[in-house]
């Protein structure tokens, strides 16, 4: 019954202190105010604005070469439907507004890196 206790104190205290250990860090982390979706392939961070939709591309939050790639962006406001291509600018993808956000906005982000296939993230503006 000794031994039983102590293991389970051992457990319990290995367990408190492997969180930190085993977490993903920031790299999920929004960086520029946005949303940050996890896809299978990559990660987005969605900056929607009512004058343009910015989308961030990492890959564990490691910055991707955005040369050749293309997007496109769809913002659902009940059954209002509006879309855009994104378009690179640098060190993201953008298209450039006028939209409708608001808070419970939906929006479905696809972009396609050169050679690659779509990786596809749905967001919801908070």
């Amino acid at each position: 019954m000794k031994h039983r206790l102590i293991s389970l104190a051992t457990a319990g205290a290995l367990i408190a202190f492997a969180g930190p250990v085993f977490a993903h860090g920031d790299s999920h982390a929004a960086k520029h105010g946005g949303i940050v979706v996890e896809t299978k392939t990559l990660d987005f961070e969605v900056v929607a604005k009512p004058e343009a939709v910015v989308v961030y591309v990492s890959d564990h939050g490691k910055d991707v070469a955005l040369a050749g790639a293309k997007g496109k962006v769809t913002l659902l406001n009940g059954t209002e439907k509006s879309e855009a291509d994104l378009v690179v600018a640098g060190d993201r993808l953008e298209a450039r507004g006028p939209f409708k956000v608001a808070k419970g906005t939906k929006g479905i982000a696809s972009v396609t890196l050169a050679g690659k296939a779509a990786a596809t993230a749905r967001f919801e503006v908070k």
